[in-house]
């Protein structure tokens, strides 16, 4: 599947989505939150993944951009995770919100040509630029439902 988030998306767009995603995550977590289930991540955890996810969002749009047909590189959520006792919320909501900032403009300077371009993906497989961006708001609608059934 390219975009495993694609069902969260919808027909919504996926700029207007990735542009409001810090400021919906500063009100949710700004709530006292529920614990998570045994195994899952707390508000905390899920702002930590988002600022690593947005690093490397970063990067694959950068690296997508510079060329053609370039392999864009899988992490392994998990292992990210095991430093994820080092951050606090705020700061990694600060992290999230500055590189969202900057890959939000990253992405409206480009022209219109650059989002067809195609990229691999070595699990998904060949995408577009577009993809990529589509998975970014998929992913945050994602957590961002997660993050508001903690705070409710």
């Amino acid at each position: 599947m390219l975009n495993p988030y694609a069902s969260y998306l919808g027909a919504r767009d996926p700029l207007t989505v990735i542009g409001a995603t810090a400021d919906e995550l500063a009100k949710l977590s700004a709530k006292p939150g529920r614990t998570p289930a045994p195994g899952k991540w707390d508000v905390r955890q899920i702002l930590c993944h988002l600022a690593d996810c947005e690093i490397a969002f970063a990067f694959r749009l950068r690296q997508a951009t510079a060329g053609d047909r370039r392999v864009i590189q899988p992490f392994n959520q998990d292992l990210w995770a095991g430093a994820y006792d080092a951050y606090e919320a705020a700061a990694a909501l600060d992290v999230f919100r500055a590189l969202r900032q900057w890959n939000v403009k990253f992405i409206a300077a480009q022209s219109p040509a650059v989002f067809a371009k195609e990229v691999t993906h070595p699990e998904r497989g060949t995408m577009t630029i577009r993809t990529i961006v589509e998975t970014m708001a998929g992913h945050d609608l994602n957590h961002l439902g997660q993050v508001a059934a903690l705070a409710n």
